[in-house]
């Protein structure tokens, strides 16, 4: 099996659990601010993987050799991931996905700054076509833009920059690592933001069930995706998640009687035809130079 079949393998996980952790924010958001669900998703995260690598003797896993390069990790991905239950509640859940795409165009911007992968034509003009398609969802006007599609596209760009720092740590640190600082590192933001206002509220007990599987959810997502980055280049990788679309406005219009907005589909379409272009050119085998 290569090693591009088996990322998309984990990654298939991954869509799986993003997907769940989108339902259960929503239903948590009545009662939790994003801070607070930060705060209480990481706390039980801590315990899983430290109970978890404890088990299995991997403790000696966790190091600190790159601990600069977590920080920045899990700042990115803290402040993508609190944009992202914010917009849940202010959008529909198929137009915070579908700006969420848009994700692996800013992977693409970022991966020569901070990885050194170099930026190929093919690259570039999947960029350029999937910014069209950020058009066609967000359809920008005083009328359409608000909050909630403000915070989806930002959070896009903090998940960018998780992405790219995720597959710099996987050259030197194992997954198991990589999720240790996330979850330690988040508790201790979730902390400080939640508790800036010197009011952390805790869950209602028919809440607790909702926290516990956005914890379980993320964790899973974040194994599969970093395992995933191990496997195959980051701008390879992030476009396989467009599949979580169509589910997801499944789910929107099941449970919350979401319409099913063409101009979202169209929009996401095109994001996904750049980025499936890109997927294409970066598999392609590479030309046989023989001699005579």
């Amino acid at each position: 099996m290569s090693q591009t079949l088996k990322a998309v393998l984990w990654m298939s996980g991954a869509i799986v659990s993003f997907t769940t952790m989108a339902v259960a924010g929503r239903e948590v958001s009545l009662d939790l601010d994003t801070f607070e669900i930060m705060l209480y998703r990481s706390l039980i995260g801590v315990v899983i993987v430290s109970g978890l690598l404890a088990a299995t003797g991997n403790l000696h896993q966790i190091t600190r050799r790159h601990f600069g390069l977590h920080i920045l990790r899990n700042l990115s991905h803290f402040g993508g991931q609190n944009l992202w239950f914010y917009a849940i509640t202010a959008i529909p859940l198929a137009q915070v996905f579908a700006l969420e795409f848009t994700s692996p165009l800013w992977v693409i911007v970022l991966s020569p700054l901070v990885l050194g992968e170099r930026l190929t034509p093919s690259r570039a003009l999947a960029a350029g076509l999937g910014f069209v398609g950020i058009l066609v969802v967000a359809r920008p006007s005083p009328d359409t833009l608000n909050a909630g599609i403000l915070s989806a596209a930002l959070a896009a760009i903090g998940f960018a920059g998780s992405a790219v720092f995720t597959r710099k740590l996987t050259r030197s640190e194992t997954a198991a690592c990589i999720l240790f600082w996330l979850t330690v590192t988040q508790s201790v933001f979730g902390l400080l933001c939640a508790g800036a206002d010197g009011d952390i509220a805790l869950p209602a007990p028919q809440s607790w069930p909702w926290v516990a599987l956005i914890a379980v959810a993320g964790l899973v997502a974040h194994f599969c995706l970093t395992t995933a980055l191990g496997l195959a280049p980051a701008p390879v990788v992030m476009p396989i998640d467009f599949t979580r679309l169509p589910v997801v406005a499944l789910v929107g219009m099941l449970l919350y009687g979401e319409a099913l907005d063409p101009y979202v589909f169209l929009g996401a379409a095109i994001i996904f035809g750049a980025n499936y272009y890109n997927i294409l050119r970066e598999t392609r085998p590479a030309p046989v130079v023989t001699g005579k």
